[in-house]
């Protein structure tokens, strides 16, 4: 037994790393890319196009990708698709430095890192219970959290700092750097593929076999609908708030910089708080709660008044995420077959892909028309409405149980 509890550990030591590493190199980018759009343009209708590049075609291929991680060895689909997200991040760079400097070109290869995104992220997500036991699944995700939340912490303050002091083209450099430091970690990690019950079939059939087990499982319906619901709510507070900053607080960088360091302080403390306390018996209660908790913060946006306030505000509805994502994440972990996990996966992804991009074609518009303050009053409002909603009609599972691959 604790040759068996080292392996487990050391196993988690690595794949956190690789993951945390290439986190960070992808964050760096995302947020220069953000924030240049952001600046050269303070336009919702841009914004919309790039959240649509970044998420739709993620949306399209994830399906295709938990397929992929039930079938074949998920380290290997996870170094892949960060090899292949590298080389497109690489050809952006030289393409920058060579002087086509354009939003279409940032656009065009958000499309494409997407696309590697919607191949990896089922893979990545089933990965963790192939590795921790179950009694472990919670404080993993609570520390991967805390680990992500210090790194996203730090991200903002690269990315500003490099896209104000050296060029877009050192972030994406950047990034390159961290997918291959990503991959030589992984490559460490010993990973055998999931041992399946069923014959194989095609990817097509066996694509149908995962939404009809989740279409049956009323637990997981329900999680589904209320991920799908809570992130089309999101969505202002997700992607319009640099341009709340930037119309009502000022265009500098710092600024947005500072946007984004109150939010990962925030998801930092809750990591924290996951990774210590974060077992919870209760997991749609404390999810419940936690989505309460958010909406409240994301109402207070539109009324802070004071960018101090404004970014204290911001920090605390941070803390609520880690404990939102953590309870529902477990829960799927701990509730669904080995051999199916990859493609509930790929589903859960694909909602959370498509939410996203189907607001931001009725906030990023209405951002034009209407302040983003009475938006973000709005959806904090709805969205707390959601979690008393969904605390009443979605039932708790046994902690014993797990779904049967029917």
């Amino acid at each position: 037994m604790p040759t068996e509890n080292k392996s487990w550990k050391r196993k988690t030591a690595l794949f956190l790393l690789s993951q945390n590493i290439s986190i960070f190199g992808s964050s760096v980018t995302g947020y220069a890319i953000i924030w240049y759009i952001t600046l050269k343009t303070s336009s919702g209708v841009y914004m919309t196009m790039a959240t649509l590049a970044s998420m739709l075609p993620q949306m399209f291929v994830t399906l295709w990708g938990g397929v992929f991680a039930d079938r074949h060895n998920r380290k290997w689909i996870i170094m892949l698709s960060d090899g292949f997200i590298a080389l497109s991040t690489l050809a952006l760079a030289c393409a920058w430095m060579a002087g086509a400097q354009s939003i279409s070109l940032l656009l065009l290869v958000s499309v494409i890192r997407s696309i590697g995104s919607g191949l990896q992220s089922p893979a990545v997500g089933a990965l963790y219970p192939q590795i921790v036991p179950a009694s472990g699944l919670a404080r993993v995700n609570g520390i991967n959290q805390t680990l992500s939340s210090i790194l996203l912490l730090l991200s903002p303050a690269v990315g500003g700092a490099i896209l104000g002091g050296f060029g877009m083209e050192w972030a994406f450099l950047l990034d390159v750097v961290t997918a291959a430091l990503a991959i030589v970690v992984m490559a460490c990690l010993k990973v055998e593929k999931v041992q399946r019950t069923e014959a194989p079939e095609s990817a097509l059939a066996e694509l149908k076999i995962g939404l009809s087990f989740v279409a049956r499982q009323r637990l997981l319906r329900s999680v589904m609908t209320g991920v799908g619901v809570c992130f089309f709510l999101m969505t202002p507070a997700a992607c319009l708030t640099n341009i709340l900053v930037a119309r009502t607080y000022g265009t500098e960088v710092w600024r947005l910089t500072a946007n984004e360091l109150a939010w990962t302080l925030g998801n930092l403390g809750g990591g924290i708080y996951v990774a210590i306390h974060g077992d919870f018996k209760q997991k749609i209660r404390a999810a419940s709660i936690g989505l309460a908790g958010f909406a409240l913060c994301v109402a207070l946006l539109s009324a802070a008044g004071s960018f101090w306030v404004y970014l204290g505000v911001m920090a605390v509805s941070g803390v609520f995420m880690p404990i939102i994502s953590s309870s529902l994440t477990v829960l799927i972990q701990t509730h669904v077959a080995p051999e199916m996990m990859g493609r509930v996966f790929s589903i859960l992804q694909i909602i959370m892909s498509g939410a996203m991009p189907a607001a931001m074609m009725v906030f990023g518009p209405l951002a034009d028309i209407v302040s983003i303050e009475l938006l973000l009053l709005v959806t904090g409002v709805l969205l707390a409405a959601y979690a008393a909603f969904f605390w009443r009609t979605t039932a708790e599972p046994p902690a014993s149980t797990q779904a049967e691959n029917k």
